[in-house]
């Protein structure tokens, strides 16, 4: 952003209560004329995905909406210790010339004795992608028989 100051300032300076007020409020939601509320500092959260994660004595499970994107579309990955979900779905306007593009990134924690090598995802014919994994085998937790 350029700012372009005249060649002669004003007797009293530039009032920079006018130049800044925009650009700096104070907390209270008022600095001179203009008013100003705080979610215009907090972006708005892409809600096209949802998530659940549950994790048991047997499974974890992670559930993510993903109703708006094609099987295709999705990249599932694990990373050290988390999974990532990736969606990246573009299609051509039908109404003329362009290309809308809708994608998301999301991470979750895998706890620990989980066996991630044994991860499995599908997507179910709701929409909702289902990650699941089972927990690691422990000679306590193993039965005799």
């Amino acid at each position: 952003m350029d700012f372009i100051l005249p060649q002669t300032l004003p007797v009293g300076g530039i009032p920079w209560e006018k130049v800044l007020s925009p650009l700096i409020p104070r907390l209270n939601g008022t600095y001179g004329q203009h008013n100003w509320s705080p979610k215009l500092l907090v972006p708005e959260t892409d809600n096209t995905t949802s998530a659940e994660v549950t994790c048991d004595d047997s499974r974890f499970t992670v559930q993510v909406d993903v109703k708006y994107f094609n099987p295709e579309d999705l990249l599932v990955k694990v990373i050290g210790d988390f999974v990532e979900v990736q969606g990246k779905h573009e299609e051509k306007k039908k109404d003329g010339p362009g290309l809308t593009t809708r994608q998301f990134n999301r991470r979750y924690r895998i706890p620990k004795g989980v066996d991630t090598m044994a991860l499995e995802s599908a997507v179910s014919p709701e929409g909702i992608l289902i990650i699941s994994a089972p927990m690691l085998q422990t000679e306590n937790s193993q039965s005799l028989t």
